[in-house]
């Protein structure tokens, strides 16, 4: 499963895209995340969108879904 991550997520992980197998869920995915980049917990908040559409934790992911993690957005 491939996963795009954009902004202070992509810094973290070191590159705009990773690769995951065997995550069947958003919640999932979330831990996984948390548990390879910890520094993604130090963040406020954390969006997952499932083929472009924000997901809840609760969303089951399907293989060939497009996800992306999407941190909180500054700006002004």
């Amino acid at each position: 499963m491939r996963i795009l991550l954009f902004g202070i997520a992509k810094d973290i992980a070191g590159a705009p895209v990773i690769t995951v197998d065997g995550i069947t869920s958003v919640a999932a995915l979330k831990t996984w995340l948390y548990t390879k980049y910890p520094s993604l917990e130090q963040l406020r908040s954390l969006m997952i969108a499932v083929n472009k559409v924000y997901a809840n934790d609760e969303d089951v992911l399907q293989p060939g879904d497009e996800i992306a993690v999407i941190p909180p957005v500054s700006g002004g």
